[in-house]
């Protein structure tokens, strides 16, 4: 009978652990490049050993297969319960009903924000509530190829550039090397059908915007804006030295990457691969324009599904990745600048083992615009993008093509209101 008590309770207190000690499941999801995994891991061992009672499994794919697989897991009514978020795509997830609102957890630990950029957290902080948080952010700068601008004997990039001195030396650095009339070296390679890496920025560094601060009409066709869509057809279309995008494609979609553009513009996530490379690269801020220096800023958010089964436990995932421990893992990626001004201003970030001037992408916060965040946004940049494709082919003059995107574009606006 002794033994038969002993063994009962023997049993009652291992149940009793099993159920102290029962484990959480979250699923984290996220858009990255393969090297990404290992760091997430990291980050999340970290996590794990400060709450044993929870664990959670890293998916990362590429963007598109990302969006696509995120659609259908939450129409499924499965999804992940934390996922990464692109700022500007962010009101429409939200206005869907499928993010929680972290309004309560933030009341309750006001102290999850401290020193965290107010530029990248405004775009989340919504009349509705706050249903996510920035995970990271980028800002766009120039990165040219030293090499290239040595043998054309152009002085490298400053913070005296100009847009014309961009396009001066855009011109300088275009060269058919052999001599059969077809262009080797381009001055210049980025894109131009989305705002972020380029035009943006040149519209507002020309006095303009490309939307109301109401998000409710498209201001693209209003003056200066027009004269900044001047600059960029004639840059594009006259000068010979800004790649197309079929050259763009031609070349892995990355012409600096490739060894074939003396320039580009983008942002702190082409840092890790641009390391691999066997020449000589720096950045430079964005050039001025005649209403002065801009830029865009835009962020990965961090958000929670409505319908997780383990809210609790998800938010304390996204409190331990915005923490200065979680952020200053994540840096060590190399991908972007982390939200947290503690870890971004110090060696952490500014001396990581990536090569290039961190502190310029920093500093671009001083001139940076926010990267437009609205309902409509994906019906809305495809109404501009693809009709300022047919611009940059030639297909289609850029008065022709604003008459044509104002109104669609508007459209846009209007069905999301």
């Amino acid at each position: 009978m002794k033994a038969l008590l002993s063994a009962t309770a023997f049993s009652a207190l291992a149940l009793s652990a099993t159920a102290s000690f029962a484990e959480t499941n979250l699923t984290y999801m996220m858009w990255g490049d393969p090297p990404e995994i290992a760091v997430w891991e990291a980050i999340v061992d970290e996590f794990e050993a400060a709450n044993p009672d929870i664990k959670v499994k890293v998916e990362v794919s590429d963007w598109d297969s990302y969006w696509d697989k995120l659609r259908v897991t939450t129409v499924g009514g499965n999804p992940p319960d934390v996922f990464a978020m692109d700022a500007p795509l962010y009101p429409d997830w939200q206005s869907r009903g499928s993010l929680l609102d972290l309004s309560p957890y933030l009341a309750a630990a006001p102290e999850t924000l401290n020193g965290v950029y107010p530029g990248p957290l405004a775009a989340y902080q919504l009349s509705a509530g706050t249903f996510g948080l920035p995970r990271d952010f980028q800002t766009i700068v120039l990165f040219y190829n030293k090499a290239m601008f040595d043998a054309a004997g152009v002085a490298y990039p400053d913070d005296s550039w100009t847009l014309d001195d961009l396009r001066a030396a855009a011109k300088k650095l275009t060269i058919d090397k052999d001599g059969d009339g077809q262009t080797d070296q381009w001055g210049l390679g980025t894109e131009l059908w989305d705002m972020e890496p380029m035009w943006g920025p040149v519209v507002y560094s020309f006095g303009g915007a490309p939307i109301s601060t109401d998000f409710k009409k498209t201001t693209l066709g209003d003056a200066p804006a027009t004269d900044a869509w001047k600059f960029l057809a004639d840059f594009r279309l006259n000068d010979g030295s800004v790649m197309s995008q079929e050259d763009l494609e031609s070349y892995g979609s990355d012409g600096f990457l490739a060894g074939v553009a003396a320039m580009t513009f983008s942002g702190h996530w082409v840092v890790p691969a641009y390391s691999e490379l066997a020449f000589e690269w720096d950045v430079a801020p964005f050039p001025k324009g005649p209403a002065g220096r801009a830029t865009l800023v835009n962020s990965a958010g961090i958000v929670v599904s409505a319908t997780t089964p383990n809210p609790d436990a998800a938010w304390k995932f996204v409190q331990f990745v915005i923490s200065e421990k979680g952020q200053s893992k994540l840096t060590e990626l190399g991908f972007a600048i982390p939200v947290i001004d503690k870890v971004a201003n110090s060696p952490v970030f500014l001396e990581q083992k990536a090569r290039g001037s961190h502190k310029v992408f920093l500093d671009a916060l001083a001139y940076a615009h926010t990267k437009p965040s609205f309902r409509g946004y994906e019906e809305w940049s495809a109404a501009v993008g693809d009709t300022l494709a047919l611009v940059w082919t030639g297909e289609m003059s850029i008065d022709d093509a604003l008459a044509e995107i104002v109104p669609n574009a508007d459209a846009a606006l209007a069905n999301n209101q």
